[in-house]
C-alpha cells in the first residue's frame, strides 16, 4: 500500500512538474512575440482614393522631409473648417489613419496622450481620415471608441495627393514651428518613438 501511494505521489510531483514547465515555456514565447511586435513597424493597406506618390521603389521612403507642409482647408467632424494656416507657429502632428486600419487604432491613443503631455509647449494633433466615401457620423463613432478627442478631419483627394501619401497606414508628418516636416513615418511606432519625434517638431523654429 505505501509502495502504491508513493508510486502515484511520484506520478503526481512529475506531471507538475511538467505542466510548469510547459507554462514557464508558454510565457516565454508570449514574451519574446510581444517583444518582437513592439518592435515591428506595423502597415495597413491604404485604399482610400487620391494616395499617391513615388514610393514603388522603396515604399518607406520619406518624401516630404525638409518640405513646407503644404496648406489645406478641411472640415472636422462637427462641420467647422479647419485650415493648416490655424495653427502657424505651433509644432503640429498630422496623422493619417482609418477605421479599419488596426496599428492606427495602437497608437492613436498614445497621440491623445501625448497632446495633453505637450499642450503647454503648443504642440497640435490632427488626424486626417482616409476610409473612402464613409459616412462622417460613423468617423466620429470610431473615433469616439478609440478615444481620442484632438481634431479629426475629413479627407479630400488634393491633401492626399499634395502629402504624397504612400500605400500604408498610419502615416504620420511631424511639423515644426517653422512649417517645415521635420519628420515622416510610415507604420506604427513605439510610443517612445512618437514623442521623439514630437519633441524634434517642438524643438525646430520658434514661436
Amino acid at each position: 500500500m505505501a509502495r502504491r501511494l508513493a508510486i502515484v505521489l511520484l506520478l503526481v510531483v512529475g506531471v507538475t512538474l511538467i505542466i510548469l514547465s510547459g507554462t514557464h515555456n508558454l510565457r516565454q514565447r508570449q514574451s519574446v512575440i510581444k517583444q518582437a511586435q513592439q518592435n515591428e513597424v506595423a502597415l495597413t493597406p491604404a485604399d482610400a482614393s487620391g494616395s499617391s506618390g513615388d514610393t514603388a521603389s522603396d515604399p518607406l521612403a520619406p518624401t516630404m522631409l525638409g518640405k513646407v507642409a503644404p496648406a489645406f482647408s478641411l472640415v472636422d467632424l462637427n462641420g467647422k473648417k479647419v485650415s493648416l494656416a490655424d495653427y502657424k507657429g505651433h509644432p503640429i502632428v498630422l496623422n493619417f489613419w482609418a477605421t479599419y486600419c488596426g496599428p492606427c487604432k495602437l497608437e492613436m491613443p498614445w497621440f491623445q496622450q501625448l497632446a495633453g503631455k505637450y499642450q503647454a509647449q503648443g504642440l497640435v494633433v490632427l488626424g486626417i481620415d482616409e476610409d473612402d466615401g464613409m459616412a462622417t457620423k460613423d468617423v466620429d463613432a470610431a473615433s469616439k471608441q478609440i478615444g481620442v478627442s484632438y481634431p479629426i478631419l475629413m479627407p479630400d483627394d488634393k491633401v492626399s495627393k499634395d502629402y504624397q501619401l504612400s500605400d500604408y497606414l498610419p502615416e504620420t508628418y511631424y511639423i515644426g514651428k517653422d512649417g517645415k516636416v521635420v519628420d515622416q513615418t510610415i507604420g506604427a511606432h513605439s510610443k517612445n518613438e512618437l514623442e521623439a519625434d514630437i519633441q524634434k517638431a517642438i524643438g525646430t523654429g520658434g514661436l
